[in-house]
């Protein structure tokens, strides 16, 4: 029987938990990183109703941003064009905002600036909604397009500590043999975490990556069975956890 052990923060993480549990897979929950507001959360409501244009990068980054502007009784600009990185920031931002929100086929940055609605974008003033660096591209691309561009930290991902060993040697006495990892960052950090003797293990186990990037990484790092999900999303993880049985 597969035994899943699942890193995705919360909800995302218990949420796939409980889905597969449903499935009759056993699964860990074991989160490597929380979800915090950012360092910039206080300045989100003033920069969010002065921008012309919104990019949310990410669910985190809608969530933090409405939940700042609902404590301080504000709405969503109506004036402002919405734009996300995926259908599901789309989604979660259309639904907070109440507003038509654009976004890409393919959930990429290049992608992203591909599209009609980033192409004339000179002296407009775009906000970026991401959480603690990342996106680096869309920002140097729409200054060059001489827009007015700025970031904002909505949230932070903040690393969570475990004790290695002792987890180590639990998930193998709970039959752990598959691993779903969603970032390069996190993978490195899961490893770093534990002591050496249990890397042979680590590396042997089925390892669910979200894109091939990660793929390349984890086969570098001496995973031996790599799978690509081609999404970080929980549905996407499940299709790739099921068609691997």
């Amino acid at each position: 029987m597969t035994t899943c052990l699942i890193t995705r923060p919360t909800p995302e993480g218990e949420l796939l938990c409980e889905q597969l549990t449903q499935r009759g897979v056993q699964a860990i929950h074991q989160p490597l990183i929380e979800i915090q507001a950012g360092k910039q959360y206080s300045e989100l409501v003033e920069r969010i109703q002065q921008a012309q244009i919104i990019i949310a990068i990410s669910q985190h980054a809608v969530y933090w941003a409405n939940h700042a502007l609902a404590q301080a009784a504000q709405s969503w600009p109506l004036t402002a064009r919405y734009l996300a990185i995926g259908q599901k920031t789309a989604h979660k931002l259309s639904k907070a905002s109440q507003q038509k929100v654009h976004y890409p086929d393919v959930s990429d940055s290049e992608h992203l600036l591909a599209m009609d609605e980033l192409a004339n974008v000179g002296e407009q003033a775009i906000l970026i909604l991401r959480g603690n660096g990342g996106r680096e591209l869309l920002h140097q691309t729409l200054s060059m397009r001489n827009a007015e561009v700025q970031y904002c930290e909505a949230y932070q991902r903040v690393a969570v500590n475990f004790d290695g060993n002792q987890a180590a040697k639990r998930w193998q006495q709970l039959g752990v043999d598959t691993l779903v990892i969603t970032s390069g960052e996190q993978l490195i950090q899961f490893e770093r975490n534990l002591p050496p003797e249990h890397l042979a293990w680590l590396h042997q186990l089925r390892l669910v990556v979200p894109s091939q990037r990660i793929v390349d990484l984890a086969q570098q790092m001496g995973f031996k069975h790599r799978i690509n999900a081609h999404g970080a999303a929980n549905p996407d993880l499940l299709r790739a956890l099921s068609n691997s049985q």
